[in-house]
């Protein structure tokens, strides 16, 4: 695969900080998710991972009251970002936003009630993500995770291409719940995120952005062109999405 242009991850970044959140997902899938961690304490210890600019985050806080929450990124402008979201929200108390790599953030092993990570945890391979993950819970703890899965044996080729870039592994529900079972936890439950967790919080305002960013880049043919690559994915899900999917999984580490 070539290079990405120098300007490509600047402006994916103008892109994609803006956005609500970085990935699929929404409130209402948060909470079902949550309704599976059924013997979760009342005042849980909770570890975001991968939490971008944190808007499952903001979820998690509100669907959880008595939570003190732990979110984790690498990239320290979306750290930034949670941070003057949380300040104007008064959130500073209940929610501890820090930049880390997932593989390394120097948390403690078994202090966390519940780990959470939506559509993050790709990024170390699953195997690797899901011992790290396991490592951190307390026993009885809870991981609650999405990631992408395949629909179809036979996507298009410009499917096949674009997950295969980021998600080499990428397989089926089945391959994730294997992967689940191999790692000792035990499956509460699963499901597989909506079309409207995919728009309403991700897509829909990328494509509004994407419009606001072409007028500031009218004169720029470079920007314009790399701002077309990154319009392909909302694109090619309007398209194609009966070919893959988020799946939101929920597991238990019982020791």
């Amino acid at each position: 695969m070539s290079e990405p242009s120098p300007r490509f991850w600047p402006l994916f970044f103008e892109l994609y900080e803006s956005l609500p959140r970085q990935g699929p997902g929404n409130r209402e899938c948060a909470g079902r998710a949550l309704a599976l961690c059924r013997e979760l304490p009342a005042a849980p210890a909770v570890l975001d991972l991968g939490c971008g600019v944190g808007g499952q985050t903001l979820h998690l806080a509100g669907l959880l009251p008595d939570a003190l929450i732990t979110a984790v990124d690498h990239h320290a402008p979306s750290i930034e970002r949670l941070r003057a979201t949380l300040t104007a929200r008064g959130l500073t108390g209940r929610i501890h936003p820090r930049v880390a790599d997932m593989a390394a953030a120097g948390l403690p092993p078994a202090s966390f009630d519940l780990v959470w990570s939506e559509g993050a945890l790709y990024n170390l391979g699953i195997d690797r993500a899901l011992r790290l993950c396991r490592g951190l819970l307390r026993r009885g703890g809870y991981l609650a995770f999405t990631d992408a899965v395949w629909r179809r044996d036979d996507p298009p080729a410009a499917i096949r291409a674009s997950f295969e870039s980021d998600y080499p592994a990428m397989g089926r529900i089945e391959d994730l719940l294997a992967a689940i079972a191999r790692a000792g936890f035990t499956l509460e439950g699963h499901f597989t995120l909506p079309d409207e967790a995919w728009w309403e919080e991700f897509y829909t305002p990328m494509e509004a952005r994407l419009e606001e960013l072409r007028a500031i880049y009218r004169t720029d043919p470079e920007a314009l062109t790399l701002l077309t690559q990154l319009a392909r994915e909302p694109e090619l899900h309007r398209a194609c999405s009966d070919c893959y999917a988020y799946e939101f999984c929920v597991a238990r580490w019982l020791g």
